[in-house]
Parts: structure tokens; C-alpha cells; sequence
């Protein structure tokens, strides 16, 4: 009977220690849909790293390209911009990926999005202590006019 009990203990102790070494969550994921023809939509979410680090990259099996965008004011233009380092992870705060600022680009997109759907995800995250984590998610796809959809932008 002890040894049951120690095997338990064990395995608990191993899912602690695997759920310590995801260090960085992922909430509130979704994608924007599209018309037909559209190439093109955001992904938006909320990251938290517990000690920091840097988004690297992201993928995904429905578009071509996958890339970190920002979006900012250049005087009196809205422009946005690929983050070819990555997005910083301050250790222990939000940062949000939201239409009008950080944002991930999902560009030749094999297929159509729409409302129901889901985008599968991939999340690359380096740590401080330079490991990577890769971030497995299945992101729903809201209406296209979901969450005020951001302003004209320049490339």
C-alpha cells in the first residue's frame, strides 16, 4: 500500500515540476475571420512569463507566413511593422496582443476563417535562461468585426 502512495506522490511531483517548466501562459486567444479571397487576419492573445523572456516565433498549418507585428503611431500615420527579434516578456506582466498594437500576422492563408472555427497555434518562447518552450493552442475564430477592428495601416 505504501508503495502506492509513494508512486503517486511521485507522479505528482513530476506533473508539478513539467507545469514549472512552462513558464509562460497564453490566455484569452483568438484569430479574426475572414471574407472569402481575404489572405490575410490577426491573431490576438494575452502572454505572461513568469520570468521572462522573448517571443520568438509563431507557425501555423493554415497560412504561409506567420510573423510578430507591432502597430504605432509614426506622426500622424498608423504603421505597422514586423518584430524580426521577437516580443520582450517582462518577468511577471501582461502583455497584450490586441488589435491596434502587438498583434501576430497570419498571411497566405490556405483557406477561409470564419466564426466557429479554430486556427491551430504554435508559440516559440525563449526563457532569460535561453530554453525554448513551444506553445501548443487552438485559437477560436471570432466575426470579422470582433473587437474593434484596427485602424488603416502602412507596411
Amino acid at each position: 500500500m505504501k508503495l502506492k502512495h509513494l508512486a503517486a506522490a511521485a507522479f505528482t511531483a513530476s506533473l508539478s515540476m513539467s507545469a514549472a517548466l512552462a513558464q509562460t501562459a497564453v490566455s484569452d486567444a483568438w484569430v479574426r475571420g475572414t471574407v472569402p479571397a481575404q489572405k490575410a487576419t490577426g491573431a490576438f492573445m494575452q502572454l505572461k512569463s513568469a520570468q521572462g523572456g522573448r517571443l520568438l516565433s509563431v507557425a501555423s498549418p493554415l497560412a504561409g507566413v506567420v510573423e510578430i507585428h507591432e502597430m504605432k503611431m509614426d506622426g500622424n500615420v498608423m504603421k505597422m511593422a514586423a518584430l524580426p527579434k521577437g516580443l520582450e516578456l517582462p518577468a511577471g506582466q501582461t502583455v497584450e496582443l490586441k488589435p491596434g498594437g502587438y498583434h501576430v500576422m497570419l498571411m497566405d492563408l490556405k483557406q477561409p476563417l470564419k466564426d466557429g472555427d479554430s486556427v491551430p497555434l504554435s508559440l516559440v518562447v525563449e526563457g532569460k535562461d535561453g530554453k525554448r518552450e513551444t506553445i501548443e493552442l487552438k485559437a477560436p475564430v471570432r466575426p470579422l468585426g470582433a473587437a474593434n477592428p484596427a485602424p488603416m495601416h502602412q507596411h
